[in-house]
């Protein structure tokens, strides 16, 4: 369906024939005529798949309209972190074009003057405010904004804010919204704590679900299957053959700064993203790695979803991802707009079965690379078997457990501890 076809504004579709987009995405086909009849809506998409449009568009047109208040904040948009709320904001300029509509971000780690900045705009009522939700709760306790008048209330990466430990923040935030108002979900992934949000906040909601899409065939992956400690020689063997244009996913902020540390050392131009950098100094990492001062960008998962860089040749996952959904995001990163790209994923012996599970979602085995014989024997790969104590007992080639275990318990330890296994429990911003 063509964005001409649905019941948008011709200011709305001057804006986007100025961006060239003609073509809408299933989920902005499905959820923008819900979204113009006034409903509540919970749509659940990956990463990459337009959603950001299928919310921002119906909002625009009805802010259009000129029948909503001109000195209230007519629009929230929930963001998890400060790149997407400023990526967001980007968008909202160009969505917004051709329209007198006014959009502000708020998002924490800036100086006094863009703080101050951040309340003028909200004092004087900004059309769309989007925002982290600690830095909007800060200005709500500082009664710099009023949100009595909101009509729309839209949680972008719903998800991924409950990952982060948002969940009592949204919740203080929606108690200082009006009852009448209509309220947008949206999220990659609908675990139950998502739907019990959803069920909270939302009045009869529409539901929209796109199916998460394996990853383009575009994206060449392989996978290294090594010890830990022959982690950074792989990765360093990597970049002899492709050092530009790369972003390195690692599980912690401490593992991103020493892998930082040690590919500087090794005369490589790379720069870390985490949640430990004030904003300016993330500022200015990517806008130094968009143009080209830095060639390798080593981050935590703050970067896989919702960061719009079109030209990444190289993505490696340094640690696998815990779930198959995180793994299409991070690789999603390469291979966009139509070209191609590389994903690598290093496999550590304790991680064989998380990536054995990617495997099965993908459908497919990824391809294994040979272990360049100057790094050592890597171990085999048996992603089937569940590893217990450390990894002890089990032969550099993969072979069956010494002291005479057997594969048939060591599969009924794996279903024992199946049973076991704790709830991901939420967490804050890596």
């Amino acid at each position: 369906m063509r964005f001409d076809e649905l019941e948008l504004g011709n200011e709305v579709l001057d804006a986007l024939d100025a961006m060239r987009f003609d073509e809408c995405t299933p989920i902005q086909e499905q959820s923008i005529p819900i979204i113009l009849q006034g409903r509540d809506l919970i749509a659940c998409a990956q990463t990459g798949t337009g959603k950001t449009a299928a919310y921002l568009l119906p909002v625009i047109d009805r802010l259009a309209e000129g029948d909503l208040p001109d000195d209230a904040i007519n629009c929230i948009v929930m963001s998890p972190t400060r790149e997407l709320a400023q990526q967001i904001d980007r968008q909202m300029e160009g969505f917004s074009y051709f329209l007198p509509i006014s959009s502000l971000a708020i998002y924490g780690g800036t100086d006094g003057a863009t703080f101050a900045q951040q309340q003028r705009g909200l004092r004087m009522g900004a059309d769309v405010v989007i925002a982290t939700p600690g830095r909007l709760l800060d200005h709500l306790k500082m009664g710099n904004v009023d949100l009595s008048r909101v009509s729309f209330f839209i949680l972008d990466e719903a998800d991924r804010m409950l990952d982060m430990g948002f969940y009592d923040d949204i919740m203080q935030i929606v108690k200082r919204l009006p009852a009448k108002r209509q309220t947008l979900m949206f999220s990659a992934t609908m675990p139950p704590k998502t739907k019990k949000l959803a069920q909270d906040i939302l009045n009869n909601p529409a539901e929209v679900k796109i199916a998460v899409s394996r990853p383009t065939e575009k994206i060449n992956q392989s996978a290294f299957v090594c010890h830990e400690a022959q982690k950074t020689p792989v990765l360093k063997h990597l970049f002899q053959i492709n050092s530009k244009r790369v972003i390195v996913f690692a599980a912690s902020k401490l593992k991103v700064k020493d892998l930082t540390r040690e590919l500087r050392r090794a005369r490589f131009k790379a720069a870390e993203m985490h949640s430990d950098l004030e904003q300016n100094q993330r500022n200015e990492v990517m806008t130094d790695f968009r143009a080209g001062k830095i060639d390798i960008l080593v981050a935590t998962d703050i970067l896989a979803r919702g960061i719009d860089i079109d030209d990444i040749a190289l993505v490696v996952n340094y640690d696998v991802p815990r779930e198959a959904e995180d793994y299409v995001h991070r690789i999603g990163r390469t291979a966009r707009a139509g070209a191609e790209g590389m994903a690598v994923t290093l496999v550590s012996e304790r991680e064989q079965q998380k990536f054995g599970s990617i495997e099965r979602f993908l459908g497919y085995e990824v391809t294994k690379n040979e272990m360049p014989a100057e790094l050592g024997q890597a171990p085999a790969y048996h992603p089937e078997r569940r590893r217990s104590g450390g990894g002890k007992g089990f032969r550099k080639n993969g072979g069956s457990r010494e002291n005479g275990g057997s594969h048939n318990g060591n599969r009924q330890r794996k279903q024992t501890s199946d049973k076991r296994r704790n709830p991901r429990q939420p967490r804050k911003e890596q």
